[in-house]
């Protein structure tokens, strides 16, 4: 078991994919039910700022005007970036209204490790702000953690942000966040798999630890923290 020693934190800011959700949930279920069901979806609702938003996009990559990306180009278009795990936030915005209908159909349940709820719990009891980091849309956060096999996580946090407040790999965005939930960065525990990300924060003065799940590597001279677990990390949270 690796501790993560902690220094007081009034904020702790959590990252989903290989973090608080298994890699494979997103990959292997999310992203093959957005493939499954994008050409219907688009089909479905031409004309909303979703998938308009979207064409859009498409459209500027191959440098033409958005009429001349048909339903079906868009579609497959959206599958490709899907496959390529793309950030890109139209893609992310659209994917979270077809998961919508598939968390309400009653057929899709999200994953969380099995040590995130109680952490999670146990953190806000102390008095911590909780919020999310994620590529994945706001509206997708919302219902991955509305529908999780540990039940609705929703109400345990202020706050939700996607990468319309910035790239995660950008230190302006934790700043941003910081701003957001009216704490110093330096105040902030950031959680997150990912080492680059990591280091963003970490330039922004918030705190860090990396989370070693199943299929992730530390990497040779990473300056964070380490955890296993969520219940590795002591939380402190300072007095507000």
């Amino acid at each position: 078991m690796i501790t993560a020693s902690i220094q007081p934190a009034r904020a702790v800011l959590v990252d989903i994919e290989g973090t608080t959700t298994d890699v494979r949930f997103v990959h292997e279920t999310l992203f093959s039910v957005a493939r499954r069901d994008l050409a219907a979806y688009v089909s479905a609702h031409a004309g909303s700022p979703e998938v308009e938003a979207a064409r859009s996009a498409v459209a500027r990559e191959r440098g033409a005007p958005a009429e001349a990306v048909s339903d079906g180009e868009l579609a497959a278009a959206l599958r490709a970036w899907i496959d390529e795990d793309r950030k890109e936030t139209s893609l992310k915005a659209l994917q979270g209204k077809i998961w919508r209908s598939a968390y309400e159909s009653g057929g899709l349940r999200s994953h969380v490790y099995a040590d995130v709820a109680p952490a999670l719990r146990r953190w806000r009891e102390l008095g911590a702000t909780l919020a999310v980091f994620s590529s994945g849309s706001v509206e997708a956060q919302k219902l991955l953690f509305q529908h999780t096999t540990s039940g609705d996580l929703t109400g345990l946090f202020t706050a939700f942000f996607d990468t319309t407040t910035g790239p995660k790999r950008e230190s302006g965005a934790y700043q941003r966040i910081a701003e957001a939930l009216g704490v110093q960065p330096g105040e902030v525990l950031f959680l997150s798999d990912v080492t680059a990300e990591l280091d963003a924060a970490a330039a922004a003065g918030m705190r860090t630890v990396q989370l070693l799940r199943p299929g992730t590597a530390r990497e040779p001279g990473s300056r964070h923290a380490a955890a296993e677990r969520f219940d590795e990390i002591a939380v402190e949270p300072g007095q507000r």
